[in-house]
């Protein structure tokens, strides 16, 4: 979330006294404020709740706005409410540059503000913020060279890759925290039409992904990529994202995208990273990660898919016979049974702690993408 684009979403709630949500013209949510009104409610609707928790609105939100009109709209407007659906109505703010629409300033404000009163003081200050945010997002789509410079830097070789990295330092300066947030595109690819966030480009060194650069308000604080990577999810459905380490600059970029990638295909395949994995949190999945493919010992087990399975469980409890059980939901004898099977397969041990290295690395590696 960037720091320019939520302070005029703060300081609007501010003016007009109510809860604030600034969209793109995709409907991904940019920034919101929450403001109580004057009983010390806050509003809140299915829209908004689903625009905060899921970084976006459904198809059949935008469809129901759209056709009121709201991407011509040029000043305030005021939104109806459908009950039925759960809408309240709103004051819109139209977040416009250069005579074109780039993305909508709500107000849950209950009805309290006419649209089309020029006198009102606070109503004209909250339309030049929402001018101030349609030149912040005009400048957001000219990256200014960002998202070109960025491939070069993370496929290039040679001079080439150190001239990248040098217009980025330019561009960004030498020391500034970084992160880099990798996006796995669905198995049907990128659907057409779908537009690449700022300062991103796509890279295909054989996974095609999406490389995006994120400005980090402060080192160490990953937040701002994690907001990025759930804000283009919420336009990417099935697909998952990864994101890297932070960086003092640019000069490391392409090691953080390969931690980037790595998070992202991880994330693609473990349940308990998905949707959004960051590399700190990949554990025994970087190991996994590094193979280049699964040890051929284990290629009998992985033509067998229930003794692959048993066998990732099993290693996946450490061992316990206890644990594995309930989580394959079988009996303790089943799962003696099949530990015997899985050793008379592969010859391989699983009670030798370099085997079950092997063994789980291998099964991990073969479900990567």
């Amino acid at each position: 979330m960037r720091d320019d684009l939520q302070d005029v979403v703060d300081e609007v709630a501010r003016l007009l006294g109510a809860p604030a949500t600034l969209e793109d013209v995709d409907f991904t949510l940019l920034a919101f404020a929450a403001h109580p009104l004057d009983d010390g409610e806050t509003a809140m609707d299915a829209v908004r709740t689903r625009s905060i928790l899921g970084r976006g609105s459904t198809p059949a939100t935008r469809r129901w706005f759209e056709d009121l009109g709201i991407a011509r709209a040029e000043r305030p407007v005021r939104t109806p409410a459908d009950p039925a659906a759960g809408i309240l109505t709103r004051l819109l703010l139209p977040v416009r540059s250069g005579g074109r629409t780039l993305g909508y300033l709500w107000l849950l404000d209950g009805g309290r503000t006419d649209p089309d009163d020029d006198a009102d003081p606070a109503l004209a200050a909250a339309a030049a913020l929402a001018a101030r945010a349609g030149r912040l997002l005009a400048g957001r789509d000219d990256d200014g060279g960002v998202g070109d410079a960025l491939a070069a830097a993370l496929t290039g070789t040679g001079g080439a890759r150190e001239r990248a990295v040098r217009t980025l330092a330019g561009r960004l300066g030498e020391d500034t925290p970084l992160a880099l947030v990798a996006l796995r595109p669905p198995p049907g690819g990128l659907p057409e039409g779908w537009r690449l966030p700022p300062a991103a480009a796509v890279v295909d060194d054989g996974h095609p992904a999406v490389a995006v650069l994120v400005r980090l308000s402060r080192a160490g604080d990953l937040r701002p990529a994690a907001t990025t990577a759930s804000a283009a999810l919420a336009r990417l459905p099935g697909a998952s994202a990864g994101v890297s380490e932070p960086s003092a600059g640019p000069a490391d970029l392409a090691a953080r995208w390969a931690q980037a990638h790595t998070a992202a295909r991880v994330a693609a395949v473990a349940p308990g990273l998905a949707p959004v994995a960051r590399w700190s949190e990949l554990g025994g999945w970087r190991v996994a990660a590094a193979l280049p493919a699964p040890d051929p010992a284990v290629a009998p087990l992985l033509a067998d898919p229930v003794m692959a399975a048993t066998a990732e469980a099993y290693l996946d409890a450490a061992g316990s016979v206890a644990r594995t059980s309930a989580v394959l939901s079988v009996h303790r004898q089943t799962l003696y049974y099949r530990l015997g099977r899985i050793t008379a397969l592969t010859g391989l041990d699983l009670a030798d702690g370099d085997t079950r290295l092997l063994v789980h690395a291998s099964l991990r590696r073969a479900r990567l993408p």
